[in-house]
């Protein structure tokens, strides 16, 4: 398992939900952040939080459904003069559950794969050159179970997008310490996954942090987080370096 110990993370979506508790996680072990949301203000809280446990932590603010925005974001991040070794890609959307299916609005998927796909495809691609430059990094992307249904297409598409993604660019560093993994969270309590979702948000934790701290040199595997529920940190890394990676 790799020591994160004053290392830089970058956590999108980080203000609440998934992201918050992901965040803070690693601020628990060392970890210094920079906190992405829609808000700077946020975005601080939780930098505010952060500090708490004796690491630096960074505000930061993005619409990640416009591609400029998030190019402005990663020159900021630039600027920092910092080396962003860890990245969680966790912000996402989920549009609305449609009965008529057959008239899903074609905003259900610009939408959906502006923020769910496009907008960590450019994250990855500005930070993983520089993690293969310096020989290590690691990058979670979050996918999501969601299959069979047709009422939620445009979100389940935008994921499957950023699986292929994922998997494609885990080929290409696969056997060096250059980790690109994805995770599924699985149903939570958030406002993403809604009041009636069976898992609470905590019950992710700690696999939705898992693929930052796996140290076997293998990319594009699914990490399942509801299958880490109640393991120590240790003892998910240890799990998550048992499962096959796909090539």
């Amino acid at each position: 398992m790799i020591d994160v110990r004053g290392k830089w993370a970058l956590v999108t979506g980080a203000s609440r939900g998934l992201g918050r508790l992901a965040a803070l996680e690693l601020a628990k072990k060392g970890c210094n952040l920079i906190i992405q949301s829609r808000t700077l203000d946020a975005s601080q809280k939780v930098c505010d939080e952060a500090a708490a446990f004796g690491v630096e932590a960074k505000a930061v603010s993005c619409e990640l459904s416009d591609m400029d925005a998030v190019k402005k974001m990663l020159g900021e991040i630039d600027s920092f003069g910092v080396n962003v070794e860890l990245v969680l890609n966790n912000a996402g959307l989920q549009v609305g559950y449609r009965t008529e299916y057959f008239s899903t609005p074609v905003e259900d998927y610009t939408v959906s794969f502006a923020i769910n796909t496009i907008a960590p495809a450019l994250i990855c691609y500005h930070f993983m050159p520089k993690m293969i430059e310096n020989g290590f990094g690691r990058i979670v992307n979050t996918t999501s179970g969601i299959a069979l249904e047709p009422e939620q297409a445009g979100y389940s598409a935008s994921k499957a997008a950023l699986d292929k993604i994922t998997i494609d660019l885990g080929h290409t560093v696969n056997g060096t310490d250059v980790c690109i993994n994805l995770v599924d969270p699985g149903w939570c309590r958030t406002d993403l996954g809604g009041p009636n979702a069976p898992n609470s948000p905590e019950s992710a934790i700690p696999g939705v942090i898992v693929g930052a701290f796996v140290d076997d040199k293998r990319s594009g595997r699914l990490f399942r987080a509801q299958e880490y529920t109640g393991m120590a940190l240790e003892q998910a890394v240890e799990h998550a370096q048992g499962i096959e990676s796909p090539y």
